[in-house]
């Protein structure tokens, strides 16, 4: 996330980038997404779902068009470049430059892209041939304040990430193993409310089991935060299908639980003061904007892309809508989970061991995998954040410092609070908000304002978005910058009453 053009690797069709965008998509935050619903009320929890959707998939397209418009520079550059370079061969030689951006020189340009895509006759300038990262297009496209300010947004949402995944796993472990009757794991859903000061095994209690969770998960990945980790594709596939075991199983017997007349939930139709939380869920829910250039670049055919990725987004509404009103109508609000799945490890409602300790579990697993590529994007974008063109870091500074400041604030964080619900709804209100809308939005106008400076107001980009007046970017804007305000006096206001 922080750097600028690399190896996208093998090409795959339309629809593999489709499966690949739904599984980035669909993640930690449809989890804790059930609660929030009934939090918020079923009416008003689904209008905003839908509109965030909306919202959401407008600024994928800017994105898109973003990336399309770095592309066009990066070529006109090197095409500039090649120029200049025919220009001193050909002022000794005598041959004429005339032609040399044409056709012929066009394609010598282009010899060097990380993806050779290469097409009958000269292909269009704004083909998206190549990985350009978000950073890469900030500063490209915004001055060193916009710079900074993207950078600062990025970072924030993935300390949020980070103190997220930190208190998920904890939580899931504690939940699943603690209870007062030494047998928690068939009485999480009962309705019983645990505190925090409830016993756990012995003199321990709740808390202290927490914390020790947290001590001992902190211990075991936080090392990986001073050291390089990719993501393989064998550990995609194992999460991913892990992934989608677990939420066919809850929408399943939720179903199952609801068709035998056994449904708790009577959910209200609107509850002003759950929509806070409700936004920031949702913002983060479709959070994919940061990753578009790894998801986007790689797909062998581009011409539909706005439509495959609409067609993402209406399956994401469908699946988030299915899997919340099936927890709302199952389960009474008091009961539902900060973690959805913990609501299914109760006898009563699965009696087989094995199910009620994969879907208790399923956080720990899936979380403990991504935590330290999130770390190590976090630590490489604080020194993308501070780097100095020529210069290097120290040792301790490089090995140690930046490491330190990525993993502790989160760990921290998470060892003061496990309101998950809480720190996804912040996270997704506030850096979310920035990723999500504001900084698209931004992209979108100043892209759009360079290709005219570079290339002529009569060129077109192949892919602009579809919302192309400037009225939508004004509006993306407006409303990202109201739900700051909005957010905040809402969270204020909860606050004095208590």
């Amino acid at each position: 996330m922080a750097g600028g053009i690399t190896d996208t690797g093998e090409l795959y069709s339309p629809y593999v980038g489709l499966v690949y965008m739904f599984n980035l998509i669909v993640g930690t935050g449809a989890l804790t997404m059930p609660k929030a619903f009934a939090t918020a009320g079923w009416l008003v929890s689904l209008v905003l779902l839908m509109f965030l959707g909306f919202m959401s998939y407008m600024t994928t397209t800017f994105v898109v068009e973003a990336m399309a418009a770095a592309n066009a520079q990066l070529r006109w550059k090197r095409m500039e470049k090649r120029k200049e370079d025919d220009e001193d061969e050909d002022s000794s030689s005598g041959v004429s430059d005339s032609d040399v951006l044409l056709q012929d020189g066009y394609e010598r340009a282009e010899t060097r892209p990380i993806l050779s895509v290469q097409r009958r006759g000269s292909p269009n300038i704004f083909e998206i041939t190549e990985r350009v990262e978000m950073g890469q297009m900030a500063s490209m496209f915004f001055n060193k304040v916009g710079v900074n300010l993207f950078y600062f947004c990025i970072i924030i949402y993935l300390y949020g990430d980070l103190a997220i995944y930190a208190a998920a796993v904890p939580v899931s472990l504690m939940q699943v193993t603690c209870s007062a009757t030494g047998n928690h794991s068939c009485s999480v859903g009962d309705g019983t409310k645990y505190n925090d000061t409830d016993k756990c095994w012995g003199p321990i209690r709740r808390i202290d089991a927490y914390r020790l969770y947290l001590t001992a998960f902190t211990l075991l990945l936080g090392p990986f935060t001073f050291f390089n980790v990719q993501k393989t594709k064998y550990l995609q596939i194992m999460t991913s299908l892990m992934r989608w075991i677990a939420f066919i199983l809850m929408i399943i017997l939720a179903l199952i639980r609801i068709s035998k007349g056994q449904a708790e939930g009577h959910p209200s139709i609107a509850q002003l003061s759950g929509i806070h939380n409700l936004f920031g869920v949702c913002v983060y829910s479709f959070m994919c904007q940061h990753s578009l250039p790894s998801l986007i670049t790689p797909i062998s055919k581009k011409k539909h892309v706005n439509k495959l990725v609409l067609l993402d987004y209406v399956l994401i509404l469908a699946f988030y809508s299915l899997l919340s009103f099936t927890a709302i109508y199952c389960f009474r609000n008091d009961t539902l989970m900060d973690m959805y799945t913990l609501n299914f490890t109760n006898c009563e409602i699965i009696s087989v061991a094995f199910i009620r300790y994969f879907l208790g579990l399923f956080p720990v697993f899936t979380i403990s995998t991504n935590f330290p590529i999130i770390a190590v994007t976090l630590r490489n974008n604080w020194k993308t954040l501070f780097h100095r063109e020529g210069g290097t870091y120290p040792w301790v500074v490089d090995r140690f410092v930046f490491p330190a400041i990525t993993l502790v604030p989160p760990v921290l964080v998470a060892f003061c609070t496990h309101d998950l619900e809480s720190l996804v709804g912040i996270t997704g209100a506030y850096a979310g908000n920035g990723i999500q809308y504001l900084i698209p939005a931004f992209l979108a106008y100043c892209s759009r304002k360079d290709t005219q400076l570079v290339f002529g107001s009569g060129t077109v980009n192949k892919h602009l978005s579809p919302f192309r007046h400037t009225f939508w970017i004004v509006f993306v804007l407006i409303w990202g910058f109201t739900c700051f305000v909005f957010v905040t006096a809402n969270i204020v206001l909860s606050e004095s009453k208590l």
